[in-house]
């Protein structure tokens, strides 16, 4: 469901073009789930802008269910973000002014794929029934992370794209949260390309790939 062939992507410097990601391919399956590992500034969360059209690469090409990013104009690719992705970043980007249930709607709302039954299996799952007419500041970080997982599936994309979703916890509330990521990201039958530095939570991905020295091969 994911295909990249040949990517190529490079930044302007002072001191000339700095070449970040070098000819890649990464192919994944509908339903499968990677980890992205590499050093700091090694290229992975560019990687992950590219796949969901917020950059455009140098060369090559991205596709996604079978649509190359290359052919779509904006409105297309916001539109493709909006219904076929989702994004997970360690910051939480929960809606201040929503209480907990309406963040957690929120995206499914937008693009009219809103699932009640569903909804309750995520938050009966995640343990976020007592707090759904709370507010962020009212919930741990811990919580607030698995609000954006709900958000991020009850749409259930085809591809979610997460960016170190569990930089901001501690260790026990990270294996805690990234256990059931990767299991609800199962059962909503997508796909997952996470960036991660730690080979603990690479261990619940089906598959891991190193980026280093901008190219990408399996570990």
């Amino acid at each position: 469901m994911l295909a990249i062939q040949q990517l190529s992507k490079s930044y302007s410097q002072p001191e000339g073009d700095v070449l970040v990601l070098d000819n890649i391919d990464l192919q994944m399956q509908t339903g499968s789930s990677v980890a992205l590992l590499g050093e700091s500034g090694s290229g992975k969360s560019t990687l992950l802008h590219l796949i969901a059209g917020l950059e455009k690469p140098d060369s090559g090409q991205i596709e996604i269910g079978g649509h190359r990013l290359g052919d779509l104009n904006q409105s297309q690719l916001a539109e493709m973000r909006r219904a076929r992705l989702s994004l997970v970043f360690q910051q939480f980007h929960l809606i201040s002014t929503l209480s907990i249930v309406d963040n957690i709607r929120f995206q499914a709302a937008l693009c009219g794929r809103f699932d009640p039954e569903f909804e309750a299996r995520l938050i009966q799952r995640l343990d976020l029934g007592s707090q759904l007419r709370t507010f962020q500041h009212q919930l741990s970080r811990g919580q607030q992370q698995r609000v954006a997982i709900a958000r991020s599936l009850l749409h259930k994309p085809e591809l979610v794209l997460a960016d170190e979703p569990t930089g901001n916890l501690d260790e026990q509330s990270s294996l805690e949260v990234m256990s059931l990521f990767s299991e609800l990201v199962k059962n909503s039958g997508s796909s997952l390309l996470m960036v991660t530095h730690s080979r603990e939570m690479a261990a619940f991905m089906d598959r891991s790939v190193l980026l280093h020295d901008g190219s990408l091969g399996d570990l």
